[in-house]
């Protein structure tokens, strides 16, 4: 299986929502990839694997397994990097580290948002 699948499916098994319209799991899953082949591939993945449930638009992640931002599930690096999901320079990368892999760089915002800590 595709590597960008299990970590978009290990992405949504750890978003901090109680649920969340489909265009914004696509939005989450947009920082994995952007082929729509692979984003639904991802969300039936997880649907099937229980991860999440989808209700017409809706989906609703049900693991309450969220990223933990103090456990060394997220961690930050130095450098120049590009934020995974808005495009800014960044010199500080915080990185999710799943199983898959580790997922990132983000800006300090973008980690938030990503993870559902912070709403859009």
């Amino acid at each position: 299986m595709d590597d960008r699948v299990e970590l978009g499916v290990e992405l949504l098994a750890h978003l901090e929502h109680a649920e969340l319209s489909l265009a914004e799991a696509v939005d989450r899953i947009e920082t994995v990839t952007s082929d729509p082949a692979v984003t639904r591939e991802i969300l039936e993945t997880a649907e099937r694997r229980g991860v999440i449930d989808r209700e017409g638009d809706t989906v609703v992640p049900t693991t309450g397994d969220y990223v933990g931002f103090e456990g060394g599930d997220v961690v930050s690096k130095e450098g120049e990097f590009t934020c995974q999901r808005c495009g800014a320079g960044i010199t500080t990368g915080y990185f999710i580290e799943f199983d898959a892999g580790d997922h990132g760089p983000f800006g300090s915002s973008c980690i938030r948002k990503v993870t559902g800590r912070d709403e859009d």
